[in-house]
């Protein structure tokens, strides 16, 4: 299994709001190989706000068919602004993001007492 991590940098009191948005629920669940998604906040930082999307695959080439799918980039799409809107672009509270794919190499689980 592989965990595919999505390390996104946020301005600071951005990560908490937008956690929820990555993990909705969606056509994401009916992709072949996908297993779940995880959200954390990483704690004790003050410049800036780091938010982990962790997706867990049963294989790279299933991540990979994710990448390139329609709902891949449905998810990803930005919402545009109306052109007979006044309003100013919203500025994106992303300062930048790095993707890290890891792979399960040991486990270790919680004994279940029957």
């Amino acid at each position: 299994m592989y965990i595919v991590t999505n390390r996104i940098k946020m301005k600071p009191g951005f990560a908490e709001k937008m956690a929820p948005n990555f993990a909705r629920p969606g056509a994401l669940q009916e992709m072949e190989g996908f297993v779940k998604v995880e959200v954390t906040v990483t704690q004790n930082l003050t410049e800036y706000d780091e938010l982990n999307v962790n997706m867990y695959w049963e294989n790279l080439e299933n991540f990979e068919a994710w990448k390139t799918s329609d709902t891949f980039k449905e998810a990803h799409k930005r919402p545009e602004a109306s052109s007979d809107s006044n309003e100013p672009k919203k500025e994106s509270p992303m300062l930048g993001s790095e993707l890290v794919i890891t792979k399960i190499a040991a486990l270790v689980e919680a004994k279940t007492s029957n």
